[in-house]
């Protein structure tokens, strides 16, 4: 339940019995006061707690505001220059502990957000997997990554997020490199979608999504109303709300990638890492998905960077599209073109980069490529 909603309970109660230890003016027995509110937290939490997670912080919270009164007739034997000492640390405390989404890590803003990659490679072991890979991703981009399978598209992303570190340049935003932010502000500003996730626990959809939320909670991580308000929406945008209490581990591929998706949103990033987002999804779910982004893109200004097989969706809705190509004579991929749908899916590129013969023309009603394979 809300921690200030239960503390105001507890203390309504505590003043209407006149609980608190005798003081000038006042009356009334210790221990009937510490059994009113041991009772009034127990039941505030009990009726208005959504989850056990509530339980257990109104358990936590009632023993807590137990002990204090316990040792009250101490505290006010304290001389009063210690304990104007200790107020602002009992303020600070207060603020992490309790109030959801105002944390001690504020600060990052989140107005524009520029990512710039230079001379990025990288390797596994001695195989080398990308290679001086640059490239300048503006504020409100919708960009696309293709190529073939084992061409780095993944590990580009997680370079980007700082899960790996690149074995040669430099990677930032707004020219504040990515190893100078805490775990912290970057998950604030970027949400990454994996391709897929082991999820070793049976969570519930919501607890799920709710993760989202983790980089905005305080201390401990408790999330109040604003926060599941945050995660339903992301859940709806998804359509996985009717999936809400039901637990991950029995959800199909599709379901589960719209989960990671609906958590991804939940931290309201303003760059958006999804690794092949459309994989185990039906065709009208592909579809809603890139709606969704392109929505996203251009109503909320977050940046989107996809990694996509599907060509004819990357030249539909991306702005731009990076096709990552073998490095010539060394091993590992490079950038192989950069620009348009329009100038990057070409015949001859296609070719050159996928080894397939396709034909592109321009799609019904539309500005952008249609490529088709050829199957003879």
């Amino acid at each position: 339940p809300p921690p200030d909603q239960v503390v105001r309970a507890g203390e309504r109660l505590v003043v209407q019995s006149g609980g608190f230890p005798p003081v000038s003016g006042r009356h009334g027995p210790h221990r009937d006061a510490e059994k009113n509110v041991e009772t009034c937290l127990r039941q505030a939490g009990a009726e208005n707690a959504k989850n056990r997670r509530g339980w257990y912080f109104s358990a936590f919270l009632c023993e807590l505001r137990a002990s204090a009164l316990k040792s009250f007739n101490e505290i006010r034997t304290l001389p009063v220059p210690r304990l104007a000492c200790l107020a602002p640390l009992f303020f600070l405390f207060w603020r992490g502990l309790f109030q959801s989404g105002n944390s001690f890590f504020q600060g990052v803003t989140h107005e524009l957000m520029n990512l710039s990659l230079k001379g990025i490679s990288f390797s596994y072991g001695s195989a080398a997997v990308l290679r001086n890979i640059s490239l300048y991703v503006p504020h409100g981009d919708f960009l696309t990554v293709l190529g073939p399978n084992g061409s780095g598209k993944s590990t580009l992303f997680r370079l980007i997020d700082r899960i790996l570190l690149p074995s040669g340049g430099s990677i930032t935003l707004d020219g504040r490199s990515v190893t100078e932010y805490s775990r912290r502000d970057l998950a604030r500003m970027i949400g990454y979608v994996p391709q897929e996730t082991n999820w070793m626990f049976p969570f519930t959809v919501l607890e799920a999504v709710l993760m989202g939320r983790s980089p905005s909670t305080g201390i401990l991580g408790f999330e109040g109303e604003e926060d599941i308000g945050i995660a339903s929406r992301a859940m709806e945008l998804m359509d996985i709300g009717h999936l809400r209490a039901k637990v991950v581990t029995a959800l199909s591929g599709g379901e589960r990638q719209r989960v990671l998706v609906a958590r991804a949103l939940a931290q309201q990033p303003r760059i958006l890492l999804l690794d092949e987002p459309n994989a185990h999804l039906d065709l009208a779910h592909q579809l809603e998905m890139f709606q969704l982004l392109r929505l996203l893109n251009r109503e909320q200004q977050i940046t989107v960077l996809s990694v996509s097989h599907d060509l004819n969706l990357a030249a539909a809705f991306s702005k731009r599209v990076l096709l990552l190509g073998p490095a010539g004579h060394e091993s590992g991929y490079t950038l192989h073109s950069l620009g348009s749908p329009r100038e990057v899916l070409t015949r001859e590129s296609i070719a050159d980069v996928f080894r397939a013969e396709v034909t592109v023309d321009q799609a019904p009603g539309g500005s952008h490529p249609r490529i088709t394979l050829d199957l003879e």
